[in-house]
């Protein structure tokens, strides 16, 4: 394993075929948390209730966490 003395390039470094997983899982993950405080803000803004779509919206950051680590244990096994 050697490290390199000179810096990377600012263009953002290279880029592996499977960052596009990673970029989704955290899409998915922010739309998630999105989802959720707007529910928790919904009865305090308005007198309505939250509709069924946040609550189904909601369960995009339990699918973006499960993609970032379906990503993490990829990228982990092509390292070795």
């Amino acid at each position: 394993m050697t490290n390199s003395s000179t810096p990377t390039p600012s263009g953002g470094g290279q880029r592996r075929p499977g960052d596009w997983l990673l970029r989704l899982a955290v899409c998915l993950f922010a739309l998630g948390l999105l989802a959720i405080i707007v529910i928790f803000a919904t009865p305090v803004l308005t007198d309505g209730q939250p509709g069924l779509w946040l609550y189904f919206g909601a369960l995009l950051a339990p699918l973006g966490f499960i993609l970032a680590l379906l990503f993490a244990l990829r990228s982990g096994r092509r390292s070795r």
